[in-house]
């Protein structure tokens, strides 16, 4: 019988610390279930609990996870930066799918609130990812305008029909992409062949290149994606799209990107 082990300090102590921060005046009360780790330490992760007053914090995951680090447990660690659902920095998972601290109600969340880092990428600490291969795979589709004309006197100009091609008529085209990596980290394929297989995010940052009518570099792009596993991992299972906090469709540019390949190929 084969017998797999586990890797070392992998298995998570459900039970963890449990705080109660609040006192018998307290009314509004909700407990949060947080993904601790310290890599200075030789202990497995483990699963805190956080019982705080919502009156004195904001309506949102991320105030109670601030509310937390400021007042509760300084040592409690996590990126964010805009809280405004700009730049992706506080993407984590809470309550079971991939979202935004800062755009994520507390109030959608009906019992305890769950919150553990992206899944399957390494911790670097507690709520924080290490995303250098995510970033690294997109730094390879080269996400700058890339043209052999000569530059004009002015900006390169673009129609409006062009422009809502990447924008999306209601804004939610394959430019208004943040790089969360939420739909990436919710994609059973990337979990399966992240190191070859691009993922959704770097894909549909892809697409809004390509599809850029000022770029003059679309076959060389279109070639860096000629691969079996760099696009054709993509299954179309739809988790990416499902996942996307600002209601994007990653899997409809990966389709489009196919699409593209078999019209230049016929």
């Amino acid at each position: 019988m084969a017998k797999f082990t586990l890797p070392k300090n992998s298995k998570i102590d459900q039970k963890g610390r449990t705080i109660d921060a609040t006192d018998e005046n307290t009314k509004n009360k909700k407990t949060f279930s947080i993904y601790r780790w310290d890599p200075d330490k030789d202990e497995n992760p483990r699963m805190d609990h956080f019982t705080i007053d919502l009156d004195k914090c904001g309506p949102m995951v991320l105030d109670a996870i601030v509310y937390i680090k400021n007042y509760v447990d300084t040592t409690l660690t996590f990126r964010r930066s805009c809280r405004e659902g700009i730049c992706g920095s506080c993407a984590m998972n809470v309550d079971g799918r991939n979202t935004l601290a800062c755009t994520k109600a507390i109030e959608d969340v009906k019992d305890d609130v769950k919150i553990t880092p992206l899944p399957h990428m390494s911790v670097i600490k507690d709520l924080v990812p290490d995303q250098k291969h995510a970033i690294a795979q997109y730094n390879s589709i080269e996400p700058w305008l890339k043209t052999d004309s000569p530059p004009p006197t002015r900006e390169r100009l673009q129609s409006p029909q062009d422009a809502d091609a990447m924008n999306g008529e209601d804004g939610h085209g394959p430019s208004a992409c943040i790089l969360c990596f939420c739909c990436s980290t919710a994609c059973p394929s990337y979990w399966w062949n992240g190191d070859r297989f691009m993922g959704p995010a770097t894909l549909m940052q892809a697409h809004r290149w390509i599809m850029d009518t000022r770029d003059e570099a679309t076959g060389e792009r279109l070639d860096q994606l000629e691969d079996p596993f760099r696009l054709y991992r993509c299954h179309t299972i739809m988790n990416c799209t499902n996942s996307c906090p600002k209601g994007l469709n990653p899997a409809k540019s990966i389709g489009e990107i196919k699409k593209l390949m078999v019209a230049r190929n016929s």
